[in-house]
């Protein structure tokens, strides 16, 4: 069984994985290491500095060939981020839609990953690093949700309270 094509979402009607990725991940094993794309969770803060900040090690971080996931909480977010950035006047029309179809662009490559009951329970329990927002619990809970064994998944975030957390649970930070 094949990852779904990226863009496509789990948690909602019609939900394609994790079930199909768990068994993807299973059979990974059996081949060699070299065939292998790198899995890799994309946090809101890295993608906000990439388009928002226009961030150069940001930008670089969000390049390359790997297998991206991000929450669906990061969908939102960067939304919202746009139109906070716009209505406070840091954002022109213009720019509004130049960040947008960015964001767009890198949704077309990532997996997102719908809030699932599953999620939302997890976020509501205790992470080895407290205390943590309400949204970093969401992130970490979907990783976790994912079951994609912690070595083999790198963690792109800015936020100390992600990284600590993901870092205590067994994942490689970027």
């Amino acid at each position: 069984m094949q990852l779904p094509s990226s863009g496509q979402t789990s948690g909602f009607a019609g939900a394609r994985w994790p079930h199909s990725l768990t068994k993807t991940v299973a059979k990974r094993k059996q081949r060699p290491a070299t065939a292998e794309l790198p899995f890799r969770y994309v946090e809101t803060s890295e993608l906000r500095a990439a388009v928002l900040e226009q961030d150069d090690a940001a930008r670089e971080a969000l390049r390359g060939d790997a297998i991206y996931f991000t929450s669906g909480l990061t969908v939102a977010k960067a939304q919202r981020a746009l139109i906070r950035a716009r209505t406070t006047s840091r954002l022109s029309a213009r720019d509004e839609q130049v960040a947008a179809k960015a964001i767009r662009a890198f949704l077309r490559r990532c997996h997102v990953v719908g809030l699932a009951a599953e999620i939302l329970e997890r976020a509501g329990e205790s992470f080895p690093v407290e205390p943590i927002r309400t949204a970093d619990a969401l992130h970490l809970a979907t990783l976790e949700y994912l079951e994609i064994p912690p070595h083999v998944v790198t963690v792109i975030s800015r936020d100390e309270r992600v990284r600590a957390n993901a870092h205590a649970l067994g994942y490689a930070l970027a």
